[in-house]
This record gives C-alpha cells, structure tokens and sequence, in this order.
C-alpha cells in the first residue's frame, strides 16, 4: 500500500511529537459495510502511531464489538477516538473523528494529539468556568471538508471543549464521507457546528467566546 507520509512530513512529525507528554490510544472502527475510506485511515493512522512510542493504535470492527461500541458511544463507521491516559487508566474525552482526517484536516489530528497528550485544553480561564458548570450534556457535529482551511480552528476548538468539560462530546465530521448527516443538518458550508442535534448552529471559524455564547443559547442559559 502506498505510504501516506513522504520522509520530508515524517521528520517534522517525529520532532513534533518529541514534546509528547502523557501516552495517548487511537481506537478505530471500521465496517466492511461500502467503507471507501476505511482502509486508508487505518494506513495513515498506523503510520503517525508509529513514529512515536507515546502513540498507540487499535481497530475493531464496528459490527463485530457491540460492548466496545456501546462503551464508546459510536454506531457509525468510520470513525476513531483518540483517549487519553491518566495514572495508566484510559481517559475517553468525547474526541471523535467521523472520516478521514485528509487534507487540511490532519493538522487538526495533529493538534489534537499534542493536546490530549499534555492533558490541557489551552482553553482561556473564562472559558474553563463555564464548562466546568455545565449541567446539561453538550454534542458538538463540526462538518468539514479536506480542502476548508478553516475547518481545522472549528474542530480543535470543539475538541479542546471536549477535554476541559466530561459534559461535551466533540465530533469532527467529513461531510462528502456523511452525507445523510451534512443533509440532515443543512450543511450548506464547511466548517459548520451543530449544538445538541440542532439546537444551536454555528456557520464558519469563531472564537472561543462566540461558540460559548452560542452553546449558552442552545441550552437556554
């Protein structure tokens, strides 16, 4: 199969991921359901995991480890989540990729892993207070595309949400791979976030005070 990382992306993610912290799981789950994708985020997430002894990676198949799917909450493929680890107990902070992380969006994977590594979430304090109160479980769906160079912002701010609140899950969604997901919620533009099935719709890149006051909105607070 053809490698997805040249030598040149390699070398620049091996000094990257050197400042590595916590050690942090890939859990992937494919279908053999009309899956054109699966196969090659297998590939690219085997090859990033394996640059560094921090990363690690597993697969299952989704409709073979009900348990697995039930304990993760996921019931579409693909899709992976990337935990953490705290004290060698594995830490599920509602980070989930549905697609493939291709194009622009591989910097978010990247992001991404730094961040679940260092176990913070960069987030500005106001922001912390807020989710540190939240009462209500909050979904985050941001719909991209691998060629929106502003979609990246959109779903590490959705995932940096993820891991300061245990409150929010966070999705990034590759919307040609969803199409029934991008009609369903009128994805018109990339990157679009959606708040608790539709309750609150964010279109473009925003600040971090923006998507606040937009999930405040969404849950009537």
């Amino acid at each position: 199969m053809e490698k997805f990382l040249d030598q040149s992306l390699q070398d620049q993610l091996v000094k990257i991921f050197g400042d590595l912290n916590h050690t942090v799981k890939l859990i992937f789950f494919s279908t053999k359901d009309d899956c054109e994708y699966c196969d090659q985020i297998e590939g690219l997430l085997s090859e990033v995991t394996a640059l560094s002894d921090k990363l690690s990676f597993v697969t299952y198949d989704i409709d073979e480890n009900t348990e697995l799917t039930q304990k993760y909450g996921v019931d579409q493929a693909p899709v992976f989540i990337i935990a953490g680890n705290d004290q060698n107990k594995e830490v599920d902070y509602g980070i989930r990729f549905y697609g493939m992380p291709g194009g622009h969006e591989f910097t978010s994977l990247v992001h991404d892993l730094m961040l679940v590594s260092g176990q913070d979430s960069g987030l500005a304090p106001e922001t912390r207070t807020f989710l540190k109160n939240l009462k209500e479980p909050v979904h985050l769906q941001v719909f991209v595309t691998p060629t929106c160079p502003y979609c990246p912002s959109a779903v590490v701010l959705a995932h940096q949400m993820a891991i300061e609140s245990d409150k929010i899950t966070a999705d990034m969604v590759e919307a040609m791979e969803f199409p029934e997901l991008a009609s369903r919620f009128n994805v018109s533009g990339v990157p679009q976030t959606t708040i608790n099935m539709g309750a609150g719709t964010v279109i473009g890149g925003v600040p971090e005070s923006t998507l606040v006051e937009q999930i405040k909105e969404a849950l009537a607070i």
